[in-house]
């Protein structure tokens, strides 16, 4: 029996070749590397199967929703006549609303010339009175033939002449009379011109009318008839 000396501890014999062994961290922090490493191996992974999947639908949802690939001919046709057709028919609204657009612009001058010209037919039925009367002259003559001309050259006609037949859509019946000289209702007598814009009449003429003479035989049919029943002309 050895005697064991106070204060020391008895260590166990270690070979010279052995290597001491890591600290406990240094094991975990060890064994936690390739661990970690292929858990982010098995990510990209999974990421690579996911996009190749959505890939993969996608092209079926195309193939499922078109019936055709995109690249096939036939649907290129018929998606180039659709949009030309659609392209046809939006020039053609197109064209429509530009003629619209010019059709009122010219429908509102026309009124507004209209409008302007009413209001000074007053001072042409003026100016025609002068002249009747042997009154239009000097400097007021020409400021007349000039405010004439204006107005003619803004389209508007003077219309209404004796001995032209009555025409309730131009002329105002203001006097009538009996003549035997007329063979139907006519214009004898002018009180007051009328005018027109193009086809439109901004005033009816206003003028004294005639019809024949009741009784006088004459335009009136069945005459020559009365004649041949009576026998004829008598004869002396």
């Amino acid at each position: 029996m050895t005697e064991e000396t106070p204060g020391f501890e008895q260590k166990p014999d270690v070979p010279a070749d052995a290597t001491e062994p890591a600290p406990a961290s240094e094991q975990e922090a060890a064994a936690g590397a390739p661990a970690g490493d292929n858990d982010e191996h098995d990510a990209d992974t999974a990421r690579d199967m996911q996009h190749e999947q959505d890939e993969q639908a996608g092209a079926d949802g195309a193939a499922k929703d078109g019936g055709e690939t995109p690249g096939d001919p036939d649907q290129l046709r018929t998606a180039l006549n659709e949009r030309t057709q659609d392209l046809q028919r939006l020039q053609a609204e197109f064209q429509n609303y530009r003629r619209r657009v010019e059709r009122d612009r010219a429908a509102v001058k026309e009124i507004a010339v209209a409008n302007l010209l009413t209001e000074l037919l007053p001072v042409l039925d003026d100016i025609g009175r002068a002249r009747d009367h042997g009154e239009l002259v000097g400097g007021f003559k020409s400021v007349a033939e000039s405010l004439e001309t204006v107005v003619a050259k803004m389209g508007l006609m003077q219309f209404g002449k004796e001995g032209e037949p009555f025409d309730p859509t131009v002329h105002e019946a203001l006097m009538h009379s009996y003549s035997p000289d007329v063979t139907e209702t006519t214009c004898v007598q002018i009180l007051q011109p009328g005018y027109r814009i193009g086809e439109r009449t901004i005033r009816p003429a206003r003028v004294g009318v005639a019809e024949p003479q009741p009784g006088s035989g004459k335009g009136e049919p069945g005459d020559g008839a009365a004649e041949e029943e009576n026998g004829g002309p008598d004869e002396a």
